[in-house]
């Protein structure tokens, strides 16, 4: 059976502002920092053979910090970008969700049926996260990985790795755990075939 440790990266000045980040590189402030060394020291006995990353800044940052100190390889994913958020990157959650609210709203309950302007739907990063994670669980089928993906792909990963609904996507980065294991069910790596 693999097993997926999945971690958000550590945090960014939009993180603590309540920005969308989208696919915009924004480095890790030191409250990321500090982050990063927590998950360094919670993985050092877990056995992680290799460490993926997305391509987005804060996680190269924390999966190259996390790799190093493990001594194990680093991979970045290039099909793992973040969900392009288009014209409300940048912008405060609750700036949206005041100019906004009956979108904010539905972006809450439906985020499939909601594209943020000049960004991506839900659904087409849904499907490219699926091939990518599709290829690794046909390399992984046994032993322990680190993915490190930012919110809102690290929902999307969840959800189709536990094959269940993908909640609410905007959630403040202090209501989520920083990482967890995953155990991957057999059903799961067979649709990966």
């Amino acid at each position: 059976m693999v097993q997926i440790v999945l971690a958000r990266p550590g945090s960014t000045d939009f993180d603590q502002q309540g920005r969308i980040q989208g696919t915009l590189d924004i480095p890790l402030n030191e409250q990321g920092s500090h982050e990063v060394a927590n998950l360094i020291r919670d993985f050092q006995n877990l056995g992680i053979e290799t460490v993926y990353c997305s391509d987005a800044e804060p996680a190269v940052q924390t999966a190259t910090a996390v790799a190093t100190a493990l001594d194990v390889k680093l991979k970045r994913l290039e099909n793992m970008q973040n969900l392009d958020q288009g014209l409300w990157q940048g912008m405060l959650v609750d700036e949206v969700r005041r100019r906004q609210p009956r979108v904010f709203r539905q972006w809450q309950e439906q985020p499939e049926c909601v594209c943020p302007p000049q960004g991506e739907m839900l659904g087409d990063a849904r499907e490219r996260i699926q091939q990518t994670l599709k290829k690794l669980l046909r390399k992984h089928k046994e032993g322990i990985i680190a993915l490190v993906v930012p919110e809102p792909l690290t929902s999307l990963v969840k959800a189709w790795l536990l094959q269940c609904q993908v909640g609410e996507l905007w959630k403040p980065r202090d209501s989520a755990p920083q990482w967890e294991l995953i155990s991957i069910e057999p059903r799961v790596l067979a649709s990966a075939r």
